[in-house]
């Protein structure tokens, strides 16, 4: 299984190799995560931190500024900022230009949370036209030569699309390539993703890369959007939530190379401490790294025979040696499930958007967004 047409992706200076991307998801991208999947992949492809919000950047958030630590082999260092207000999105971006803080600035607009679409952000903010060439324009000019990319989703719902609208004025502000979630806010990650939308973004923007999202599972999954859509390049989010080795995978699909074998579960329990491990280390405690790690267990897990006691278990373990002695208890010759490489992490569907009063009123207009919509919150 191979793409032939595969290209490398060209991010501004950055040559990526296979053009393939991770997209930010929070509490999940931070540098361990990152370290596995660019450990599988041999350093290729292009892998990007947590969503950073850029008041908090700005104002030297504690939590933010150990977010955005990238180790010596991260090349390029890749931040997504997510904002509201032009002017600080400009002053972020700037102070990661001047402190030398990334090689490339993503901007997300992609988010479907309640609590973010209310105030006028995330996947929200494209329909005010205006107000996104505003933050597009003070990105990209405060930005000198760091390239700067985007994350969009097809548009509120399917009454107020906005991606072709963006895309163009995205281009005209000089963004350097543009990825599209192929879901509404109102579906956030339910139903399937459409496709077909990638294709028609590709066919109307011309001048840049184009990035597919949405519903890549395995490898065979980019190769074939890549091959249906014409679009540059593939952004992997849930589909590598307890799977780091997509991407040895992914670059096995693109380079010809034969399809690495499906691990045992004896494997995937090395990788699973290995992760619990790598977050030890980052945030400076054992018993906080491996309790961070239990948020994955269930997504490495999914589809072996377990059991659910020691589900519980794995749930609550506090060191390594607990995580590896509980692990040790499983068949580790299990191979791999079948119809494990479905749908993880967040499956919710059809909902209505919740925005703020009068928003779908005018779609030019200059909106102003709340500085409250800025909470943390993850990627869409």
């Amino acid at each position: 299984m191979t793409n032939d047409a595969a290209t490398p992706l060209q991010i501004g200076p950055h040559t990526v190799w296979p053009p393939v991307v991770l997209a930010p998801m929070a509490g999940i991208t931070n540098a361990p995560f990152r370290t596995l999947c660019r450990e599988f992949s041999g350093g290729k492809g292009l892998f990007v931190s947590e969503m950073i919000t850029t008041r908090a950047l700005v104002e030297r958030d504690a939590k933010t500024m150990r977010l955005i630590h990238f180790d010596g082999t991260e090349k390029p260092r890749s931040i997504q900022l997510y904002g509201v207000d032009p002017e600080t999105v400009g002053k972020a971006v700037r102070m990661i230009v001047d402190e030398d803080l990334a090689d490339h600035v993503d901007l997300n607009f992609g988010c479907p949370v309640p609590k973010i679409t209310r105030k006028g952000g995330g996947s929200a903010l494209p329909y005010k036209r205006n107000l996104l060439r505003s933050i597009l324009r003070e990105a990209v000019g405060n930005a000198g030569s760091l390239p700067v990319t985007m994350k969009m989703r097809k548009g509120i719902d399917d009454d107020h699309m906005t991606y072709l609208d963006a895309g163009r004025i995205a281009v005209e502000e000089g963004v350097t390539a543009i990825a599209l979630h192929g879901r509404t806010a109102a579906q956030h990650y339910g139903g399937t993703a459409d496709w077909d939308a990638i294709a028609r973004l590709k066919e109307t923007v011309t001048e840049i890369p184009v990035l597919g999202n949405g519903d890549i599972w395995s490898a065979e999954d980019a190769v074939r959007m890549m091959r249906e859509t014409g679009c540059d390049g593939v952004v992997v989010g849930r589909g590598c939530l307890g799977r780091p080795w997509l991407f040895g995978d992914l670059v096995a699909a693109f380079e010809g190379g034969g399809a690495p074998a499906a691990p045992v579960f004896k494997e995937v329990a090395r990788v699973m401490v290995r992760h619990a491990e790598l977050l030890g280390e980052w945030l400076e405690s054992e018993e906080r790294g491996v309790i961070d790690f239990r948020k994955h267990v269930a997504w490495y897990t999914k589809g072996f025979s377990v059991g659910s006691d020691l589900r519980k278990k794995l749930a609550v373990s506090s060191s390594l040696a607990e995580l590896a002695a509980l692990l040790s208890e499983v068949d580790g010759d299990q191979s791999w499930p079948l119809g494990a490489d479905g749908p993880r992490g967040r499956t919710s569907g059809r909902n209505r958007v919740v925005l703020p009063d009068g928003w779908l009123d005018d779609p030019y207009d200059c909106a102003s967004v709340s500085v409250d919509a800025e909470l943390d919150t993850s990627g869409g």
